[in-house]
């Protein structure tokens, strides 16, 4: 290779890399402002919504239909990833959630929270802002009530005859011989101490708002913007039309790749909202937005341990089927109403101007730096 072809591999690599980076903090100053708000109101509801309160609606004397509806309920705004969901959910069982809410339970907490409502908004638009949620209860509700009803059995075994103060505990703590541990770090608790002052809830939601929680996803939340950042940028648009512009074909694509695949509800807005700009279908994005944040390889084990066979083919059959149906029925929408995904992703967030865009953008750079710092010293 002579002189002059380095020198010209060199600049293109420079070029690249410089594209690229332009491409990832257009999607993260985009991005910031509602990552900072959907954080800041996850914050207060772990502040202010008590463990007991969540548990008293999700056991066998809520009835096996409404059980089931409270938890999905309960976890469409709680922001926990789909690691981090399995041991509040395994304890919600254990202190007498019924089966089916608790697989209610670990699909819609991870599917969408406050922070991925707000994101989403920011990088996709108001029609996805809506049917995300929507989606993510109606997946839930129904595999919950497929569960209770296909699955006979004591509801009061599942308490494993706990005592009656049982409700003093952590709502995270499972049995001491019962790993079911992964990378949530320290936001796997849903709610704060109470009995605190206000000055001490206030401090305690902000610190598990920026400090637990976004530790929890800063690494995973800057992989997702990274990867959509080179999407945008050196992926052309012929080949997301070419092989995953739409239909059942593209959208089960997206599905295997989704379903063992570790990525947060937060973190896989961005992907998605660059894939629909390079041509890829919206339904067909939404499945990756459904299926991915619900499941990885981890959950599905730790279901499989405590929950069962059935209960975990219950719980991946219903994210898929649902994820598939609910990405045909968005397409029709979009077609129907005469939408062009690839003209409005993103557009939502132009309601903030440039410059306080790119404020918050500054304020997130650190609180995301630091979760990536202590997520490496753990």
């Amino acid at each position: 290779m002579t002189l002059a072809e380095m020198l010209t591999n060199l600049t293109a690599l420079i070029v690249g890399i410089a594209g690229i980076a332009g491409a990832t903090w257009e999607i993260f100053t985009e991005a910031a402002p509602y990552l900072f708000l959907g954080f800041g109101i996850a914050g207060l509801l772990h502040a202010l919504i008590p463990d007991e309160k969540i548990v008293s609606y999700l056991g066998a004397s809520a009835g096996k239909v409404r059980s089931v509806i409270n938890a999905a309920i309960a976890g469409v705004p709680l922001p926990l990833c789909s690691c981090g969901v399995v041991p509040t959910a395994i304890s919600l069982q254990k202190r007498g959630a019924t089966k089916g809410a608790t697989v209610s339970f670990l699909i819609s907490t991870p599917e969408t929270g406050v922070d991925s409502i707000a994101v989403t908004y920011a990088l996709l638009d108001p029609i996805m802002t809506i049917f995300r949620p929507i989606a993510t209860l109606v997946t839930a509700i129904s595999a919950g009530i497929m569960e209770n009803l296909l699955t006979k059995e004591n509801i009061n075994a599942q308490t494993h005859h706990l005592p009656l103060n049982s409700q003093t505990i952590p709502l995270a703590t499972v049995s001491e011989d019962e790993d079911v541990s992964c990378s949530c770090g320290g936001a796997c608790s849903t709610s704060a101490p109470h009995g605190q002052s206000l000055s001490q809830r206030i401090y305690g939601s902000l610190k598990y708002a920026y400090v637990e929680l976004l530790g929890d996803i800063s690494k995973w939340l800057t992989v997702g913007i990274v990867i959509a950042g080179i999407v945008s940028y050196a992926i052309p648009e012929s080949f997301i039309l070419s092989y995953l512009g739409g239909g059942v074909g593209s959208m089960l694509v997206m599905l295997v790749i989704g379903i063992p695949l570790y990525i947060c509800a937060t973190a896989s807005t961005p992907l998605a909202a660059a894939l629909i700009a390079k041509g890829m279908s919206p339904g067909t994005a939404f499945v990756f937005l459904l299926a991915g944040p619900a499941t990885n390889s981890a959950t599905i084990t730790m279901v499989i341990k405590f929950l069962g066979k059935r209960s975990a083919a219950i719980y991946l059959a219903s994210i898929g089927t649902f994820s598939i149906a609910f990405g045909l029925l968005l397409d029709f929408i979009y077609v129907k109403m005469g939408i062009e995904a690839t003209s409005i992703v993103g557009h939502a967030s132009e309601i903030l101007p440039d410059d306080v865009k790119t404020l918050f953008a500054i304020l997130m750079l650190p609180l995301i730096a630091n979760g990536i710092y202590h997520e490496m010293r753990e």
